[in-house]
């Protein structure tokens, strides 16, 4: 290979910005798909295909530092084995479920307050400082969360009764926050050795629900569309995706990397409407505003001038 194409290579590589970017992009796509596929492939069936095929294509490339990093996986199995099945393969799993009740749009604008969960999630699990002014940020953001929930009537919130696929969105994406603090333990091995391990423990994950799920009747119905997402989610949100998004938290940090998911409802906002006909609505924008205003707020660093919560 050219020496100018590798030296290339290892810049964009050494840019968390461009990685983070091109992340937000193949997730977005994977909201998308998974919405527009969700009547062929089941959501479980979908998540172990995808990490089943992203863990076979892996495999080849990563094999020779899976060989020389495994004293270290052994020593830090636990952790491996928490970040592999909860933050890749329950993740993904609780977010194809979703998809199934509600719209890719819904989905992806309230996965924009990520960072506010992940501030929080720190908080909690490493006693990390959170400022009054970054508290006031997670309530902004909440409101946002809600007013998408409650389609933009606030005053229903009461009598509401939350859709099941917003519901299973909100918990796939604490369980997100849980995977990306959690990935400062994440020991001192090779990439590709992380991620087919993690793809590896996500596929038994998935295992015994994939079971309940075809003995309840769903299956996989293959067409040209339902294979033709299949292949997106093995290489663009799975191996490439997950690739740049470990290298970019490795790079800048959970908090200043977290901020970049809040871009994924742009990317897929537009594909929603060009590719499954949704509709964006006003309380999308609405809420989408006030989340961000509370992810801005939120992603902070707490300054000399503001009030800290210690842990």
């Amino acid at each position: 290979m050219p020496e100018f194409i590798l030296k290339l290579a290892h810049r964009g590589f050494s840019n968390a910005y461009l990685l983070l970017s091109i992340t937000a992009l193949c997730w977005a796509g994977n909201f998308v798909v998974g919405r527009g596929i969700y009547e062929e492939v089941p959501p479980v069936a979908l998540a172990t295909i995808r990490w089943t095929g992203a863990f076979l294509v892996a495999l080849p490339f990563a094999y020779k530092h899976l060989a020389r990093d495994w004293p270290v996986i052994k020593k830090h199995w636990g952790i491996i084995v928490t970040l592999g099945a909860v933050g890749v393969g329950t993740f993904n799993t609780l977010v194809y479920t979703g998809v199934n009740y509600t719209t890719a749009i819904n989905g992806l604008i309230m996965n924009s307050a990520s960072p506010v969960f992940m501030a929080m999630m720190a908080f909690v699990l490493f006693k990390e400082r959170i400022s009054v002014f970054q508290s006031f940020g997670i309530f902004v953001s909440i409101i946002g969360v809600l007013v998408i929930i409650s389609r933009g009537n606030l005053s229903s919130l009461g009598n509401l009764t939350f859709n099941t696929g917003d519901l299973f969105i909100l918990a796939a994406f604490f369980v997100w926050a849980f995977y990306t603090v959690m990935l400062r333990l994440r020991p001192a091995i090779n990439d590709l050795s992380f991620l087919t391990v993690t793809f590896f423990l996500a596929i038994f994950a998935n295992l015994p629900f994939l079971f309940w799920e075809m003995w309840s009747g769903r299956y996989v119905q293959l067409s040209p569309q339902s294979l033709g997402g299949l292949l997106y989610v093995i290489v663009f949100p799975s191996l490439i995706a997950y690739l740049f998004y470990n290298r970019g938290i490795e790079l800048i940090g959970a908090n200043r990397g977290g901020a970049f998911l809040h871009v994924v409802p742009l990317f897929g906002a537009v594909m929603a409407v060009l590719f499954l006909g949704e509709k964006l609505e006003i309380f999308h924008i609405i809420g989408f505003a006030t989340i961000i205003a509370g992810v801005v707020m939120t992603t902070k660093k707490p300054g000399r001038s503001n009030r800290v919560i210690d842990g």
